[in-house]
């Protein structure tokens, strides 16, 4: 029987200990629990924080940003514009000298095809002479 006492003695302090360390396991658990819960939360103020710090300094910027954007838009326009016009006026140059050089060119060909035509009657000349020359000659 004293046997049997012990042992239940010896049962009821493990089923004790077993009780308090399952107590204790069970507020470390929700420690923790809380612990990471505060952490999340922390975290999310922060990323909170962060997200408003930067939507503040792009509402602050966003006029100047803006500004920059049109001054380079007007930047490029008037630079495509004055690419435009010289573009223009290098046409208008070459047609006024194309148009000064015209009767020059006209003269030249018109030289050409005469000296041409000299050179054609003067060979059909020769030609001739020589076929001429050809039929007074007997034969031998």
């Amino acid at each position: 029987m004293r046997d049997q006492k012990n042992q239940a003695a010896k049962k009821a302090k493990r089923d004790e200990k077993r009780i308090e360390e399952e107590s204790a396991q069970l507020a470390r658990e929700q420690a923790r629990r809380e612990t990471d819960r505060d952490r999340e939360q922390a975290i999310q103020k922060e990323q909170a924080a962060k997200k408003a710090k930067r939507d503040e300094k792009r509402i602050v910027e966003e006029p100047a940003q803006l500004a920059r954007e049109q001054a380079r838009r007007e930047t490029d326009r008037d630079r495509e514009q004055a690419i435009q016009k010289e573009q223009a006026a290098k046409e208008a140059k070459r047609e006024e000298k194309r148009i000064e050089e015209e009767p020059a060119q006209l003269a030249r060909e018109q030289a050409r095809r005469q000296t041409d035509l000299a050179r054609e009657q003067a060979i059909a000349e020769d030609q001739e002479a020589r076929r001429r020359k050809a039929k007074n000659q007997p034969p031998e």
